[in-house]
């Protein structure tokens, strides 16, 4: 089992990687994978701003192009200050590739300071794979 430290330290490191000259909030992000291999991403802006990527997807993201579509856990950072949870689109991903709904998801301010919560506290009743293959 993996020391859930290591995992809110590389979404710490993540964070610096972030491309954001517009808005100037840097997100960070690791997922953790059903093998124990770690992906992290960071926030990646654009000028027009629908293009831009989230720190959560782009971890995701990275892990599912290597073949890992079993997300096990996942820490994010944002503003140091306070404690910055996952947009609703990176929420639906997540559904997309956890491993099940009460997936550990760190919400951290640093590396003493975090929220441990669930994949289901944060995105209740939420719609994934599971429906599709009711109809």
């Amino acid at each position: 089992m993996l020391d859930y430290n290591v995992l809110i330290e590389k979404a710490i490191n993540a964070r610096e990687m972030a491309y954001a000259p517009y808005s100037n909030f840097k997100v960070g992000a690791a997922v953790l994978t059903d093998d124990g291999s770690i992906y992290t991403g960071c926030n990646i802006e654009n000028a027009s701003y629908g293009a831009t990527n989230c720190a959560e997807r782009t971890a995701i993201f990275k892990a599912v192009s290597e073949g890992y579509t079993t997300i096990k856990a996942i820490a994010v950072i944002g503003d140091v200050n306070s404690y910055t949870y996952p947009c609703g689109i990176c929420r639906q991903v997540m559904v997309e590739f956890a491993e099940s709904s009460d997936m550990p998801i760190f919400i951290v301010k640093n590396k003493n300071e975090y929220i441990k919560t669930t994949l289901e506290e944060i995105l209740p009743g939420s719609f994934g794979k599971k429906d599709l293959e009711k109809a």
